[in-house]
């Protein structure tokens, strides 16, 4: 986040903290601003205020709320007022000052016009049912390079089914399963196949996907050979999930899911992603949550300078959405040092190949 006002070209940008607000506030008064910029705590998010000076510079014509998960390379706006389409250019300006990937817009208040007026293009909505938390609908442009094929974005329906969800949304994404059949049975059909209670470690998840989808090819990817995701088990826990996990490398070996031993760089992922298949990655929330909890996301697709994931989680309780988590690009070495998994660091991570074409 900015630490002082910037003046990029078009727009100023002013980080929105308690000591700005009140200033901020009064400087968009004659502007119809949503009561929601003001009442949730969007702290985490980095959020700024983008505005466009008019011609004297002593009043503001059009302003937008923007914010962003941290280590991340895009911009949201969540609303803009006044000047709207501006207020947008400034932003995507801003952005492009940065050197990040992607700017989206929530549809709370944009019509669909203004947005393709600056350049935005709508994104699917969600599978899943979209609360009063979240916006129903959501724009994107992309600032480098063609648009990233668009998976179905599906939230997770349980605080532990994040790594189902990615392998499910793979699936679909490759056309292995059709979209509709992302439903909470599958999800937690799924879950129930990979968990080692509640969590899904690497090696299950990969043999319950092989499972699934006999005709892709998966690979398991994990840089030790120990037990993990037991650190906030009791000792008695640990040995009967130990058990289960030992179980699920010979149920690998038995179905031929390779299980290898190198950590899989940020390179290896592109090239993957580039080839059309898909890579479920366990990383730390805590880079860009601020809470370091394991957590599956699904790398899709690649732009310059970042990987594209879809995460199933979003924090809305800090402004954080569906639109946030879907089509979310992240430079390659935030990411890289977010698939570090602590305590005791390791690295996890299933690869969802293409199936071999019909003869």
């Amino acid at each position: 986040m900015p630490s002082r006002t910037e003046t990029p070209s078009r727009g100023t940008v002013v980080p929105l903290t308690p000591d700005t607000a009140p200033m901020l506030w009064q400087r968009l008064e004659r502007h119809a601003v949503p009561e929601r910029w003001r009442t949730v705590d969007r702290s985490a998010h980095g959020p700024r205020i983008v505005a466009v000076p008019d011609g004297d510079g002593e009043d503001w014509t059009g302003a937008a709320l923007v914010t962003a998960r941290p280590h991340t390379a895009y911009l949201k706006i969540v609303d803009a007022v006044g000047d709207v389409r501006a207020a947008a250019v400034a932003v995507v300006a801003h952005a492009r000052d940065q050197g990040l990937a992607q700017v989206k817009w929530e549809g709370w208040t944009v019509s669909a016009e203004d947005a393709a007026a600056a350049g935005f293009t709508p994104l699917n909505p969600p599978l899943t049912p979209v609360g009063a938390a979240e916006p129903a609908s959501a724009y994107v442009r992309w600032l480098h390079g063609d648009a990233v094929s668009e998976p179905p974005y599906y939230g997770q329906t349980t605080h532990f089914t994040c790594g189902a969800v990615t392998a499910l949304v793979a699936a679909a994404h490759a056309g292995t399963v059709p979209r509709a059949a992302l439903d909470r049975e599958s999800e937690l059909s799924l879950w129930r196949r990979a968990t080692n209670f509640p969590a899904c470690e690497p090696v299950g998840l990969g043999v319950a996907a092989r499972r699934a989808w006999p005709s892709v090819p998966v690979t398991v990817h994990r840089d030790v050979d120990r037990p993990v995701l037991l650190d906030h088990c009791s000792e008695d826990e640990r040995e009967w999930r130990a058990l289960f996990q030992r179980m699920s490398r010979t149920q690998a070996e038995d179905l031929g899911v390779p299980v290898d031993p190198r950590h899989l760089s940020t390179a290896t992922i592109r090239s993957t992603v580039d080839r059309g298949e898909h890579v479920l990655l366990l990383i730390s929330l805590a880079g860009m949550q601020g809470f370091d909890v394991p957590h599956w996301v699904l790398c899709h697709g690649a732009v310059p300078g970042a990987l594209v994931i879809e995460d199933p989680w979003a924090a809305t309780s800090a402004g954080d959405t569906w639109a946030d988590a879907h089509l979310l690009p992240v430079a390659d070495a935030a990411l890289d040092t977010m698939a570090a998994v602590p305590p005791d660091p390791f690295r996890g991570a299933v690869t969802l190949g293409r199936p071999p074409r019909s003869a």
